[in-house]
């Protein structure tokens, strides 16, 4: 696979949630958890899934129909944030067939890394438990610099750690801000729709420069298979 500018791809970046993991039942989870404390009845994963993506701000809005601009959003969203700190690892999982993808790029000697908006806090011990922090060439979060995504400067910092330039980097993920720093970061962005997406404009439409099913066509994409 090569750049829209025609160089060699010599990394490949990842983002986390939707892209590489499913984290949407732990995060639900501590959603659901909030309700159940309150003697609320919890509502089924599919309710929460496509809010994955803007995290506690989306967690807390679809558990308690609640606004960030209200009074009492604020204590709702550190409660959350506890919840989903207790039990970030319960239910959380690579996905299976992005196994063979990462399996791949090790056996060809690409580095991968990922950029996620996920505060340190969180994204450096999960990545841990999952077993991909020996393996990943660097890990950018969401407070790793004095931006985040859509903001390019994260990927920015992914590829000055990994060694390789900008342009011969592709940054694969789920959400529109994806596709949007990959771009300003003069990457080349691969759209995944196994992710969360959102509820906003069409992965259709985000302007990538490839969109794929499936992690075998991903897989395929990367002239891996």
């Amino acid at each position: 696979m090569k750049s829209a500018d025609g160089v060699a791809i010599r990394a490949v970046l990842f983002d986390l949630d939707g892209t590489l993991i499913d984290s949407a039942p732990d995060l639900a989870g501590a959603g659901n958890d909030m309700r159940v404390a309150r003697g609320l009845a919890p509502y089924p994963l599919a309710h929460f899934r496509s809010m994955v993506g803007s995290g506690a701000r989306g967690m807390v809005g679809r558990a308690f129909d609640v606004a960030p601009a209200a009074p009492e959003f604020a204590a709702l969203r550190d409660e959350f944030l506890q919840r989903y700190e207790a039990r970030m690892a319960q239910e959380t999982r690579v996905f299976p067939e992005m196994l063979p993808v990462l399996d791949a790029l090790d056996g060809y000697a690409l580095p991968w890394g990922i950029v996620t908006n996920k505060a340190t806090r969180y994204s450096e011990p999960l990545v841990g438990l999952l077993g991909l922090s020996a393996r990943a060439a660097t890990l950018v979060c969401g407070d790793t610099t004095a931006h985040s995504k859509p903001h390019p400067e994260p990927l920015f910092e992914a590829a000055r750690r990994i060694g390789v330039e900008p342009a011969a980097c592709v940054y694969v993920g789920d959400d529109l801000r994806d596709v949007q720093a990959g771009k300003a970061a003069g990457m080349a962005t691969i759209a995944v729709a196994w992710g969360y997406l959102g509820l906003g404009e069409t992965i259709d439409i985000w302007g990538a420069d490839h969109i794929v099913q499936t992690p075998q066509q991903l897989l395929q994409l990367l002239a891996m298979a």
